[in-house]
Order: structure tokens, then sequence, then C-alpha cells
């Protein structure tokens, strides 16, 4: 039994209640037991007590797209750092792609990734399991096995499932376990060998491009399946102005369909990419300024339902790379609140929306409790700080990978304290 703990003082954010206002909250046993808004909270005389002094205390961030290294490349990533950097992020759980060595393809490995995440890692770690056995994209794997071992969804991570019949058969059968399809929309023969956007700007570098339509003639495929076999389903990432147009059409027509974005892709476009800067190299590739407009857009009507952070680590050999050469992937836990929070600052969308996209919609898309401040959720909490000025450093990389898109950037916007189910695991004076 753990001593109760009461935050108070604190500027309440929870975009699942529609709640920003002062107020205290009171945690027991790892669940939130009480919240009082404006007025006095009872204390237990055993409890700890945090004066928030007015920082933000919203929910825990709730990622739906992480990589990591283990098992199979822990020199890149093990649960235990992408764990740390998860804490200092903000990140409280994040769903774990199955690009592993082997494959997160069977139930048996779903069941030993979580007793070592539990075993390892700061934050929760929620295993998705693979639709293709070797994310082959061939063969089926056993939907049921995984998702009674623990897969919170359905995904095969990076790669993209280019037959139309499979990926009916995969969204019919994923229908009825009531299982979310994650798929990430790209049409190989179009990608090809191509390394960025395609425009001018990747004619003057030289640089082979890849067009929108490698995401929208799949995205526009698989937005018209799901209505067929009427199940759950969430393009991974989306990045350019077309594919909002169409997940906002398919959204009139059927509820069950959503949409992540990349924080890259919101913060970031093709310009930045500068001289062949190859932590710039990403997939789905950063877009032109006005396919970051129009997802910005796309976040602030509802098109666009979460923000992840693709957080990728890559290694130094597999970066240090000519662009062409060089691997596809940046690490974002550590910034994905700081980035995210540019967009309040810059006053392109409110703090309410931009918290609501990491928090309850990714919770409501997995069936989670938490994700939200509420009696009964699990106490999965952050404290941080709007306005708070920092440079990202190398230096100060938690994970194992340096492949940050944004080394030397500054942001404003740091948490200074994450909380797992009642317990701190994260303070920003420990830095």
């Amino acid at each position: 039994m753990t001593r109760p703990l009461l935050i108070e003082n604190a500027r309440i954010v929870d975009p699942a209640s529609h709640t920003d206002a002062k107020g205290a909250v009171l945690v027991e046993n790892g669940v939130i037991a009480h919240i009082a808004i404006g007025g006095p909270i009872g204390v237990p005389d055993d409890a700890v007590v945090i004066n928030a002094k007015g920082l933000i205390l919203a929910p825990g961030l709730i990622d739906m797209r992480v990589f990591t290294g283990e098992p199979g490349k822990e020199y890149r990533e093990t649960l235990q750092s992408a764990g740390d950097a998860a804490a200092a992020g903000g990140v409280t759980s994040f769903v774990m792609m199955p690009d592993t060595a082997p494959v997160v393809d069977d139930g048996a490995l779903v069941d030993f990734l979580i007793r070592r995440a539990k075993a390892t890692s700061k934050v929760n770690v929620l295993p998705a399991g693979a639709i293709t056995k070797g994310l082959a994209g061939q063969e089926m794997t056993e939907f049921g096995l995984l998702q009674e071992a623990g897969a919170v969804c359905l995904t095969d991570g990076r790669h993209s499932i280019q037959s139309t019949a499979l990926l009916r058969t995969v969204m019919s059968y994923a229908a009825n376990y009531g299982m979310t399809v994650v798929h990430h929309v790209s049409d190989t023969s179009l990608t090809g060998d191509g390394v960025m956007n395609e425009g001018l700007f990747a004619t003057i570098l030289g640089l082979k491009g890849i067009p929108r339509e490698a995401e929208t003639i799949p995205l526009a495929r698989d937005l018209q399946l799901a209505a067929l076999t009427g199940t759950r389903y969430h393009a991974a990432q989306i990045s350019c102005a077309a594919s909002i147009e169409l997940m906002a059409a398919a959204k009139k027509r059927n509820p069950h369909v959503t949409a992540g974005v990349s924080i890259n892709n919101l913060a970031l476009n093709e310009n930045d990419i500068g001289r062949y800067r190859t932590f710039f190299k990403l997939s789905t590739p950063l877009r032109s300024e006005d396919d970051r407009q129009a997802v910005i857009e796309g976040l602030r009507n509802g098109t666009i339902d979460t923000i992840h952070s693709d957080h990728d680590p890559q290694d130094t050999e597999v970066k240090r790379q000519p662009f062409a050469e060089a691997s596809d992937g940046a690490i974002g836990l550590e910034t994905l609140l700081a980035a995210a929070l540019r967009l309040v600052h810059s006053g392109d969308v409110d703090l309410m929306t931009v918290l609501r996209a990491m928090t309850s919609r990714p919770a409501d898309i997995l069936g989670l409790a938490s994700g939200r401040i509420a009696i009964g959720a699990p106490a999965d909490l952050i404290l941080f700080d709007l306005d708070y000025p920092w440079q990202v450093s190398e230096r100060e990389i938690r994970s194992r990978s340096r492949n940050t898109s944004f080394e030397g950037a500054r942001l404003a916007g740091k948490v200074m304290r994450t909380i797992v189910a009642g317990q701190t695991v994260h303070t920003h004076a420990e830095d």
C-alpha cells in the first residue's frame, strides 16, 4: 500500500471532460480518488502533498507510434531507455511497434514484452501485434492469440500491406475481435527508391521524390475497405492536404475511421532538410509548407485525431550516410510535448485540442482507461510548465540513439513531473 498523493494548486487541463480550471487531485492506490475544482479537498493524514504552484496538471501522454530496438537491436534502444525518454517527455504510455527482431507476431512474445517492460520500464509499454507474419505482407497472424496476450492493436509498423484482398480479409477478421487496425499508408510501387517529398526542392537537391499519391491512393483504398468491413481503422500517419480531404470525407460517412500525424509533419517541412541533413530523412517524408498547414488545419477541425512522436531510434552508422543512403527515422519521445506546444504558442491550435490528440483520443481509439483525469482512472499524470524555455541538447538525450530532428531547437514548455500509477517516475529537478 502506497501513501496517498495530493497535487494541489494546479491548473487542471483535461480534454476528456473539457476542464480547464484551478484545482487539486487526490490519488490513492494508483488511481484518481478525488478531484476538487476551485474548492478545498480533504487530505489524508499520511498523504504526500505536491504544490503544483500553478503548473498545468494534465493526463499523461499516450504515444501511438514508438519503435524500440529491444528485442534484437538493443544498441539502438531498450525498453528501459525508451521508458526513461518517455518519462522525461511526459509520455506515460506508448504503443510499441512490432518491427523488432524477432517480429512481434505471436502471443508468447507479446506476453514476454509486457513482463519485460514491467520489470524495466518506468512507463506503460503497450505492444502492438503484427498483422502479418514477419511483417511480410503475406500471411495473417493469429489475432485472437495476440489480443489474449495483451496486444492493444494490429499493425505492420513501418510496413504497408500492398494486397487489397489481404487487407480486406485482415479488416474483416479484426472486426470480429474488435481490434483497431493501424495501417501505414504507402504504395511501395510509387514510393520506389524515393527519399524525400516529390517537388521542386527535391529537384534542386537532385534527390528522388516520393509523390503524395503514394499516400493518398492506399488511403482511399483503406477507407473504402474500412467502410466495407466495418472495422475500426486508424491511418497511422498522414502528411498531405489531399489525405486530409479524403479523411474528412470518410469521417462524414464512417465514425470508425481515425487518423494520426507525426509531430515531425506538424512542426517541420521539407525545407528543414537544408543541405542534406539526414536526421530529417523520415517516413513519411516531410512535405511542403502548404501540406503542413493543411495538416495543422486538420488537427484543428478534428480530421486528425492523434499526434505521435514516431520515435524511431537509429544509430550513427545508418544515419551518418549520404542522404539517399541513410535510414529513415528520428527519435521524438522527449520532445513530443514541447514540439506540439509550438502550435499553441504560435496560435495555430489551442492547448485543449493539442492535448486531446495525445491523451483522450488515443485512449478512446485503443480502449484504454487512462488519458483522462477522472475518478477511478489510472493516476497517469504530468505537471508541465507551458512557457519554460529550453534548448534540445544531444548531451541530455536519454534515448540510446541521438537522431533527433530537433537538435538545437529552442522550445517552450517542459515536463516538470511525470507520474505513473500514482508514483513519480521523473522530475525535472533530477536533470
